[in-house]
């Protein structure tokens, strides 16, 4: 028997139901308060010249996006060019953060912390705000003895004790989506995003599980109290807000953002609102998607609106799962905080 309608079996990838609720839709144009997108990657941008950042500037512009966080901000020549075509071309519109030689800075073993420190100290000379610390610390970067390196590895200390001397802010990502660090069977629930991008699937080997790195990511916040610490994508763990909650509790320079996260925050939209009011003070706003009006329309739409089951991404098929989400309407207090304010308490205003 084939596959088909006519068969009375369909292939996952050719099903594609369209909902027939009908439900009241408050679509937004421009966030209600000017917006700060904390984390965003604009290296294929400005990678494209003047023009295409111009371009961004305008698909900003067009949503009352105020600023938006360049986390491949990198270092030396490119740290300095994105620097230019951002920063200083559109003042008070763009952050840069940097992002350090972590392969190469591991060959120097124990003094890895120290060199790491010299580079953090350099390209804040140079005008970046921040240190963007990517997923590979804890799943690819490995020391000169072939182990893993870890987030709180004593040896990255002088790093992070850098941070608080400078005053910068640290932005980490710790792990992706616990689905991702299970089995790839019929139970996972991101089997079709993990079949796509099998690169992502962090199981077997030396890897360490997810609950290693949360526990890893609490060990650092803890040795690092002087440090501020942006945790990304809801601290790696939107599924439970419990356990985020007891993080935000237990670290005071703990803030997360809830970048690329709407998918999960959505579909528990009453734990989620109780969440952010809970919180209003260390919640980023964030997208960590393509910079364009129609993106950032749906995670303004998100806060603001109580609109119901409405899609999360601009795809057919979305991305992380077949699920729709409801928008958690925010107060009017609390929307500025996560939109701008808290943003601007970590990091100051965009120069």
């Amino acid at each position: 028997m084939g596959n088909g309608p006519d068969s009375g079996k369909l292939l996952l990838e050719e099903y594609l139901p369209h909902p027939e609720l009908v439900v009241p839709e408050h679509p937004v144009a421009k966030a209600k308060f000017p917006a700060i997108d904390a984390h965003n990657h604009l290296g294929r941008w400005v990678g494209k010249g003047a023009e295409e950042v111009a371009r961004r500037v305008e698909e900003m512009d067009a949503c009352n996006l105020k600023a938006c966080f360049d986390l491949d901000g990198s270092r030396g020549a490119p740290l300095g060019e994105s620097i230019q075509l951002l920063k200083e071309t559109y003042p008070g519109r763009f952050y840069v953060l940097t992002v350090l030689s972590w392969e190469e800075a591991a060959k120097s073993g124990k003094k890895v912390g120290e060199t790491l420190a010299r580079e953090l100290a350099e390209a804040v000379e140079e005008g970046a705000d921040g240190l963007k610390i990517h997923k590979s610390l804890g799943l690819r970067v490995r020391g000169l003895d072939g182990k893993l390196l870890m987030p709180d590895d004593p040896s990255l200390g002088p790093l992070f004790v850098k941070c608080a001397k400078l005053k910068v802010p640290c932005l980490f990502h710790v792990a992706d989506p616990i689905a991702f660090f299970k089995p790839l069977d019929r139970y996972n629930e991101r089997w079709e995003e993990l079949a796509n991008h099998p690169d992502w699937h962090f199981v077997g080997g030396d890897l360490p599980g997810f609950q290693m790195l949360m526990e890893s990511q609490e060990r650092l916040l803890e040795q690092h109290p002087d440090t501020l610490f942006q945790s990304a994508h809801v601290a790696s763990a939107s599924e439970d807000l419990g356990y985020v909650s007891t993080l935000l509790d237990r670290y005071p320079n703990l803030h997360v953002d809830m970048s690329a996260r709407i998918a999960e925050l959505g579909r528990q939209p009453y734990t989620a609102r109780e969440f952010f009011l809970k919180y209003p003070d260390r919640i980023l706003y964030g997208t960590d998607v393509a910079l364009t009006a129609e993106w950032q329309r749906i995670y303004m739409r998100f806060l603001e609106t109580f609109d119901e089951h409405f899609a999360y991404g601009l795809g057919e098929v979305p991305d992380q799962g077949r699920w729709r989400i409801c928008g958690i309407g925010l107060p009017d207090e609390v929307l500025k905080k996560v939109y701008y304010e808290n943003a601007e308490r970590l990091y100051g205003p965009p120069a």
